[in-house]
């Protein structure tokens, strides 16, 4: 293997030069270098990996910096990045922008990242700290076998022209991306999504994959999300204060903020043993998942109802995706203690929710408090918003609950003796199975 060392004294042109052969061992300056333009690296490299300097590389984006990101890579072979750090700028270079268009691959439309990494065979991203970039830290397109491991991502993404997040500031990978790990980072104060997977409609789905173990402070959108996947397992990860500041939070767009999002068509995944406190909007979202499992999770939330201005149930099923239906979902041993409605909205068929502990259930009071908070969401439903589990008839598209199994479950909170599972107009209580639960009136212990 070829291996090349740039020392001490380099700038952005020692960097380009040490990576016009596309291999081998590069080894960054050590301190300050202020990068003006788009480094790409050529196509179709092979075995490079880029090091930081043993005393310390920060790569700056100049103020006049032009480019879709700092470092770029495309149909590259075992492309490997550790052990410096990428100060993206955004003070000089965020400019407002709205989310991408829905025909429109994110890669292709935002400038301003820290990497880029297109049809990337053998990705590695190691230990690499991302500070005040403006759109996205790390964007991966068309890629397999990505490794993201120990990095810190901090103050990074921008607003459209209300202020509000537009998706960006963490980890992307799109457009079919197989075989990836993202596992042990940590994130703080990310205007958009923390870590997240997405693909066009007409796009090869996602996955499998793994997310793992990483850490979440401060996000304006969803901490995680799975769009448009197949085998992907989320699993104890950790965070709080998901949906902050509110004044930021994109609800022009309905983007609820979500501890656990999923979005287009997501089956055989897992989410398993997450812990979130905080969290100004939903704890896990099931839209478009099916065939999987949700399992020991926890979300908590200990301030007074009005701290939530964006919240929500605790775990919610939906079926905006035409190509599935909301089936053969296991949600089983999870805890839900503070939410603004109600614990679990159920749909569709063969689902199984048991042993699940909700307590602390409709800090709203709804439908007493409906001048407050809005508790009437659906015409014809007063039960809705109110109930501890309340098994529905549909949600983007018609799916009356339907041979589900409700059971064992422990649910306490505002009335919940009394509302505690409720079943939607027109959904027949015979078809499902409910016994077992124990309901409650009244708060939880750590209130």
């Amino acid at each position: 293997m070829f291996f090349l060392f740039l020392l001490l004294l380099g700038g952005e042109a020692q960097i380009r030069s040490g990576l016009a052969k596309g291999t081998g061992t590069v080894r960054l300056p050590a301190g300050i270098v202020e990068v003006n333009g788009e480094i790409r690296i050529p196509d179709d490299a092979r075995d490079l990996e880029i090091l930081g300097a043993r005393e310390g590389t920060v790569l700056r984006a100049a103020a006049t910096f032009k480019g879709r990101a700092i470092f770029s890579c495309r149909k590259g072979v075992r492309i490997r990045f550790s052990d410096f750090t990428i100060d993206g700028n955004r003070a000089a270079l965020e400019r407002p922008m709205g989310i991408a268009p829905y025909d429109t691959p994110f890669a292709s439309y935002y400038p301003n990242n820290g990497l880029l990494a297109d049809e990337v065979i053998g990705l590695k991203v190691t230990n690499v700290r991302f500070v005040n970039v403006a759109n996205f830290p790390i964007l991966v397109a068309r890629s397999e076998s990505v490794r993201i491991e120990g990095v810190h991502i901090e103050d990074s993404g921008s607003r459209n022209q209300k202020g509000r997040n537009n998706t960006t500031g963490g980890i992307l990978l799109e457009e079919g991306t197989s075989q990836f790990e993202i596992v042990n980072c940590d994130f703080k104060r990310v205007r958009g999504n923390g870590v997240w997977t997405h693909s066009l409609y007409t796009s090869r789905r996602n996955g499998p994959g793994s997310i793992g173990g990483n850490r979440f402070d401060t996000v304006g959108r969803d901490a995680i999300q799975v769009g448009h996947a197949t085998g992907v397992k989320v699993e104890r990860n950790e965070g709080k204060q998901i949906g902050f500041p509110a004044g930021e939070v994109d609800m022009e767009n309905r983007a609820i903020p979500v501890a656990i999002d999923t979005a287009g068509n997501v089956d055989h995944s897992v989410y398993s043993g997450n812990r979130f406190e905080e969290i100004n909007g939903k704890c896990i979202d099931l839209d478009g998942f099916h065939n999987g499992d949700v399992l020991r999770n926890e979300c908590v939330n200990r301030r007074p109802p009005e701290a939530y201005v964006h919240g929500n149930y605790g775990i919610v099923m939906n079926n905006s995706n035409p190509d599935m239906q909301s089936e053969r979902v296991v949600i089983s041993d999870n805890l839900i203690d503070g939410a603004l409605f109600g614990g679990i909205f159920v749909i569709g068929s063969e689902n199984v929710v048991e042993r699940n502990t909700l307590r602390n259930l409709n800090l709203s009071h709804c439908n007493e408090n409906a001048a407050k908070f809005g508790c009437y969401y659906a015409q014809g439903e007063p039960d809705m918003l109110q109930a501890g589990i309340y098994l529905g008839r549909g949600a983007e598209r018609p799916a009356p609950a339907r041979r589900n199994k409700i059971r064992a479950n422990r649910i306490s909170g505002f009335r919940m003796k009394t509302r505690c599972i409720s079943f939607a107009p027109g959904v027949d209580r015979g078809s499902n199975t409910v016994d077992a639960n124990l309901c409650d009136d009244g708060e939880g212990p750590d209130r």
